[in-house]
């Protein structure tokens, strides 16, 4: 089957830059449906969840986003990397796109982001999907991915690796994946990352998914102890109304660990069942 991948852009937004990949459009069944807004994790950028955009735009007119600081989105010493920044930026990024209706799925970081957008109350979201968002917060348990992992890897990939300098920090990565990586990884910005891993420490993911108003689905890896059991039951009990969805045989890099058992877990929450678009691709 054809590629789902329409173009890359650019649009001015909250004020800066924001970059971002679009697949799918809004043709067909699909415009009867909310668009998607993809918003990665920390060292991600955009390019790296095409493989993703590719299937959800089987289904959806879909939107993977650069983060500020990450990808081709607008970096600088000055810029502000607050989770209170991205958040905003990504309300307005649907804004700026006129999307009508539309979900947020984050993964991991951007899953903070899009808890803390919705708070925002953005014209038109109707749903949300945390995708094992870190838990940690103040006066919590510490997210258990270590800095150092991040901060050498962008310094080997900002002095210029390949795909075999990227394996030692994602050894069960294929070829393809450890390429995109070592490509693309030099993007994003150190400041960015540091901002946000602090924010991991000082910001409160939980009072954010507390307040979620729209239809919710946290979906969670079984490996990587970001997410652990008991943590869900708190947020459920928070947000009754939350899905929950433990995806087998996958650490917190789900997609890349277990392709199939991530479209799966979305089940038709989204209006439509990704597992299917993944098969027939």
């Amino acid at each position: 089957m054809s590629s789902t991948f329409l173009y890359g852009a650019n649009v001015a937004a909250n004020g800066i830059r924001q970059h971002y990949l679009r697949y799918g459009g809004h043709g067909g069944a699909r415009g009867a449906r909310s668009a998607i807004l993809l918003i990665p994790g920390i060292t991600s950028p955009a390019i790296t969840w095409g493989f993703v955009g590719e299937v959800f735009g089987r289904q959806f007119d879909t939107y993977v986003v650069d983060v500020r600081g990450r990808g081709l989105s607008e970096a600088s010493a000055t810029l502000d990397y607050s989770l209170d920044a991205q958040a905003a930026d990504a309300a307005a990024l649907a804004a700026a796109l006129g999307l009508a209706r539309f979900a947020f799925v984050g993964h991991s970081m951007g899953a903070r982001i899009a808890a803390r957008a919705a708070r925002l109350t953005p014209r038109g979201l109707e749903a949300v999907v945390l995708v094992d968002p870190p838990v940690s917060g103040p006066g919590r348990r510490p997210y258990p991915g270590k800095l150092p992992w991040y901060v050498d890897s962008m310094a080997l990939a900002r002095a210029g690796t390949d795909a075999a300098g990227m394996r030692a920090f994602c050894p069960t990565w294929t070829d393809d994946e450890l390429h995109l990586r070592a490509e693309w990884l030099h993007t994003c910005d150190e400041r960015a990352v540091l901002a946000s891993y602090e924010g991991f420490r000082t910001d409160d993911f939980h009072a954010d998914a507390a307040r979620l108003a729209v239809p919710s689905r946290l979906i969670t890896a079984e490996r990587g102890d970001v997410v652990r059991d008991e943590d869900v039951a708190e947020l459920q009990r928070a947000t009754p109304s939350m899905q929950h969805v433990r995806v087998p045989d996958a650490g917190h890099m789900i997609p890349w660990d277990n392709a199939a058992g991530f479209y799966e877990a979305f089940g038709t929450f989204l209006g439509a069942p990704l597992a299917a678009a993944a098969v027939a691709a």
